[in-house]
Parts: C-alpha cells; sequence; structure tokens
C-alpha cells in the first residue's frame, strides 16, 4: 500500500503545474515519501511537518468516511510517523488532502 501511494503521488506531481493549487495541497505528501526529509522536518518542527501531522490526525479522527486509509496510516506508524495536532492546517485542505491519499490507494494516479 505504501508502494502505491509513493509512486502514485509521483505520478500525480508530473500532471500539474507548480503553482497548480493541485500540486500545492499534494507538496507536503513529500514528507510521506522521503523519510530522510520527514525526520528533518520534523527535528525543525518545519510548518510542513506539523501540516502533514495535522493530516493524519485528520485522517484517524474521519476513519469512517475513510476506511480504506486505514491499512494505510499502518504503514505509515511501522515507519515511525506519529501523530501530534498543531492546527496548523486549513479544514478544507486537510479534506482536499485526505480525498486525494484516498485517490492514491484507489489506484486513480497508478500506471
Amino acid at each position: 500500500m505504501y508502494r502505491i501511494f509513493c509512486e502514485s503521488y509521483k505520478n500525480y506531481m508530473k500532471l500539474f503545474d507548480k503553482n497548480n493549487y493541485r500540486f500545492q495541497i499534494a507538496n507536503d505528501f513529500e514528507l510521506l515519501v522521503d523519510m530522510g526529509k520527514y525526520e528533518e522536518e520534523k527535528a525543525k518542527q518545519s510548518q510542513k511537518y506539523k501540516k502533514i501531522s495535522d493530516l493524519i490526525n485528520y485522517i484517524k479522527e474521519n476513519i469512517k468516511r475513510f476506511p480504506r486509509l486505514k491499512a494505510f496510516l499502518w504503514t505509515l506508524q511501522s515507519r515511525n510517523i506519529d501523530v501530534k495536532k498543531f492546527d496548523v492546517a486549513k479544514e478544507e485542505d486537510l479534506e482536499e488532502q485526505a480525498k486525494l491519499i484516498n485517490s492514491f490507494i484507489k489506484l486513480a494516479y497508478w500506471y
């Protein structure tokens, strides 16, 4: 499942210009794809780290709406990606990001 996410992310990012909202929404996923980058941003307590943490927390809180993401959360946990709520991300962005990850898991960008 994690491999599907990573490859779908790379395919998705090729579809949009850097100024596009869809690109910007998915750009935070970089930390989930690159564990070294995740650890680096976590150590700095960067805004990007806080946003991704808010996203994972959002998915956990809404798991009934996104049941396919339960296994995805387990794979993140196995990679020592922890969750804290920082409340820095916008609710509408979190919703769009959760939907996008769900699309990745459903193989919408798998090719």
